[in-house]
């Protein structure tokens, strides 16, 4: 099969003198403006910093994800679009459009770019020897652009999200007593500096694919599959895991990476990092039992040891289980909500 990296005609089509090409290194620093820009223009503030950049255009996982970006006739880049193999039948897409494009042109370039995320996404799918694919996308709740422009795509809006945040003080640096039988510790590792013992890690894995099995759009990955992908991430740090042992056995997990600060305090100091929790998951069998609270009090304290000011999370606005409500009473509150947008494609029309 070929590879769709050079861009192919399309039915839908970019002004005229404009043109479209893989992202190389030296567009990190426009393309970190470009989504900026976006995302001031779609919830208020920005937060992509240059490195997350980086490690999407040419870091390890570049090689899962089918990129694209358009420059209009004077070179100056004004989209991009990625296609990432994410799990087996679920892509995630990614549409970046320059807010300060007028509609007239905003409109065809959007629906390039959504038409060649199809296209990459039916050939992610077909290297897998899949028939059929989810494309995954999303947008800002307030941002009713990108939500038409997906609609038209053939997306539908299936979910919300909360992007909740807490802040952290130095004097939260001690971590909970858990309840008796549980125990929380970070993942063991041989040496300081070392790979974390395999059998730990695996124990994380599995706690995570079981607890979530039944969680909306839940979409199994294999152990070898979700350390590489969460290893390839800028803020991953081995001692940002745990694991809880109920009565000893592994019965819950908590990842969580390093986000870098952004903007500065009043008195224009630079915003110090936080800490966000990428997975939290609690077997059914050992509900009730305050591990889901012990391993986000762990979080917090390790965050506030560290000298961070928050700790981030995201939450399905939808879920029956009432997560959100425990994250209130540990007093996570919600900053803004993103909406999850769903195609189902069948792999021969990419």
């Amino acid at each position: 099969m070929t590879s769709p990296a050079d861009p192919a005609p399309s039915p839908a089509h970019l002004p005229a003198g404009w043109s479209a090409r893989p992202p190389a290194e030296p567009d990190v620093p426009a393309l970190t403006r470009l989504l900026r820009a976006h995302e001031r223009a779609a919830r208020g503030r920005a937060g992509a910093h240059e490195h997350q950049v980086a490690a999407t255009v040419t870091g390890p996982g570049a090689a899962r994800r089918q990129q694209v970006v358009v420059e209009d006739a004077d070179g100056v880049l004004r989209a991009w679009t990625s296609s990432h193999d994410r799990a087996a039948g679920r892509v995630l897409v990614a549409v970046t459009v320059d807010p300060d494009l007028a509609e007239e042109a905003a409109d065809p370039v959007a629906a390039w770019c959504f038409e060649r995320a199809a296209r990459d996404g039916a050939w992610l799918a077909a290297a897998r020897g899949l028939e059929r694919t989810q494309l995954d996308s999303g947008a800002f709740a307030g941002d009713s652009r990108q939500q038409r422009w997906l609609g038209r795509a053939g997306y539908r809006h299936v979910r919300n999200w909360w992007q909740m945040s807490r802040p952290v003080t130095p004097a939260e640096g001690s971590p909970p007593e858990p309840d008796a039988g549980v125990e929380v510790r970070r993942v063991r590792r041989e040496e300081a500096a070392g790979m974390p013992e395999e059998s730990d890690l695996r124990a994380v894995h599995h706690v995570l694919e079981a607890s979530f099995t039944d969680h909306f759009n839940s979409h199994r990955e294999d152990f070898e599959e979700f350390l590489t992908r969460l290893r390839e991430d800028p803020g991953h740090r081995w001692d940002h895991w745990w694991l809880a042992l109920v009565d000893g056995e592994p019965a819950g997990a908590l990842v969580a990476s390093t986000v870098a600060g952004h903007g500065a305090d009043d008195a224009g100091r630079a915003r110090p990092d936080g800490s966000y929790v990428d997975y939290l998951g609690v077997l059914a069998s050992a509900r009730g039992r305050g591990v889901a609270r012990t391993l986000l009090g762990t979080v917090i304290a390790d965050a506030a040891a560290r000298g961070r000011d928050r700790v981030d999370l995201e939450v399905d606005a939808d879920s029956p289980t009432g997560a959100h409500d425990l994250y209130r009473s540990l007093g996570w509150r919600t900053g803004y909500t993103t909406q999850s947008w769903h195609c189902e494609l069948p792999v021969g029309s990419g």
